[in-house]
């Protein structure tokens, strides 16, 4: 299956990581040598993809689409479109997908966190895109998450056995905890949706924290019998957090340069 186009959300705030982003969007904070957003537009430009829709809010949303049309185009990215879409209220994660609705259309489309980058040689896009049963299904990339990350992802509801990497999903709930959790298995930050999400984020009600989230449109879609998802062999990197945006950087910079710059 062919995926023409990546819907990138980059309008949050990043308080987690104040005072960095007093100024600089989130986004654009550099991990190693170029900023995160970058690491997701070449991610979705690796699995084919001609376009990439990134959502960013009023205040900083500028500055990120300079930084893909400042001197024309970046190494690796030749073949990519980069258009900003303005979320002009910070209403959650569903709402800042369902902003790319009108460009996106009637397409297919990754979306990609932009606070998770994925580890050199690891892309799962292209296992999601395996996924999709005859472009009707939407895929989410799971990971098996521990007690104490059950209460800050979505976690999804099974719907079979896990088969060759794949398992049918019957739904999701957003940060249930341990206690309430119907499986291990969380969303973190990779999907294929099929364009019929659009007109579940237009309808839902604000769930979580009053905002409007992904994981409630998710599991409209389980209930559907349209939803798939895909275990990850390895994690993403969380660039979110400053304990993260370290790691990143030193597994990122590790793979990039020679061994001999670093000391053990």
């Amino acid at each position: 299956m062919s995926i023409e186009v990546a819907v990138i959300p980059a309008a949050g705030r990043g308080t987690r990581m104040r005072p960095a982003t007093r100024v600089v969007p989130k986004a654009l904070l550099t991990v190693v040598d170029r900023p995160a957003i970058q690491y997701s537009v070449e991610e979705a430009a690796r699995a084919g993809a001609k376009e990439a829709i990134v959502v960013v809010d009023l205040d900083a949303g500028h500055l990120i689409a300079q930084h893909f049309k400042l001197g024309g185009s970046l190494p690796g990215l030749e073949d990519i479109r980069v258009r900003p879409v303005v979320q002009e209220e910070p209403l959650g994660l569903g709402h800042a997908v369902y902003e790319a609705a009108e460009m996106v259309a009637d397409r297919p489309f990754f979306c990609l966190l932009s606070d998770n980058i994925v580890r050199p040689g690891q892309d799962v896009l292209p296992s999601l895109a395996a996924g999709s049963r005859d472009g009707e299904t939407s895929v989410m990339c799971l990971r098996e998450l521990s007690d104490e990350f059950l209460s800050k992802y979505g976690v999804v509801i099974p719907d079979s056995e896990v088969s060759d990497g794949y398992l049918d999903l019957a739904g999701a709930v957003e940060k249930p905890g341990p206690e309430k959790a119907p499986s291990r298995y969380g969303l973190v930050g990779r999907y294929l949706f099929t364009p019929d999400v659009f007109s579940i984020l237009e309808k839902i009600p604000p769930g979580v924290g009053g905002e409007i989230q992904l994981t409630d449109a998710i599991n409209e879609l389980g209930s559907q019998r349209r939803l798939r998802g895909y275990v990850a062999e390895t994690s993403l990197l969380d660039v979110g957090t400053p304990p993260g945006l370290l790691h990143a950087s030193v597994v990122l910079g590790r793979s990039r340069f020679e061994p001999e710059v670093f000391e053990d």
